[in-house]
């Protein structure tokens, strides 16, 4: 058996309480870094931080529509870089088989990038469709408050 198809146990997935495996799981996805991630490289924690809150100014300039497509596309697949690496080092692993199991495996840096990439576009995707269907599109463009991040 090589190294990738080494079986590995988030400390989630033994949790037997199907709600608490849920909240768990999502966290597991929405959140890249691990406390053990954290104690090893607090630089990498800062410069994360950092790079959160401009994309997340990125995403308010797009919702506006102070942005381009590009632009937006852009800061996305730059934060998705970032974070492949940092996913590297503090999660170092994907589901094997199912959605619904618990079987997990060691990845590589494709399995990783995969991952990311997938991820990030259905976030991308059930980000923006909220904004649109909760008028949150609409009111932000017609928010005098946020001349000061039109560009």
């Amino acid at each position: 058996m090589s190294e990738m198809n080494t079986p590995i146990l988030p400390p989630f997935a033994q949790e037997r309480r199907l709600l608490h495996r849920l909240v768990y799981e999502v966290w597991d996805h929405l959140w890249p870094w691990s406390r053990h991630g954290f104690e090893r490289q607090r630089f990498i924690v800062a410069l994360s931080l950092g790079l959160g809150a401009v994309v997340s100014v990125a995403w308010l300039l797009a919702a506006a529509g102070r942005i381009g497509a590009n632009a937006t596309i852009g800061w996305w697949v730059g934060w998705s870089v970032f974070e492949v690496l940092v996913r590297r080092q503090s999660k170092p692993y994907v589901k094997e088989g199912p959605w619904w199991g618990t079987q997990y495996r060691r990845a590589d840096m494709a399995d990783t990038i995969c991952y990311v990439t997938f991820k990030n576009l259905l976030i991308g995707i059930v980000l923006f469709l909220a904004m649109r269907y909760f008028g949150a599109l609409d009111f932000l463009q017609g928010l005098p408050e946020l001349k000061w991040l039109y560009i």
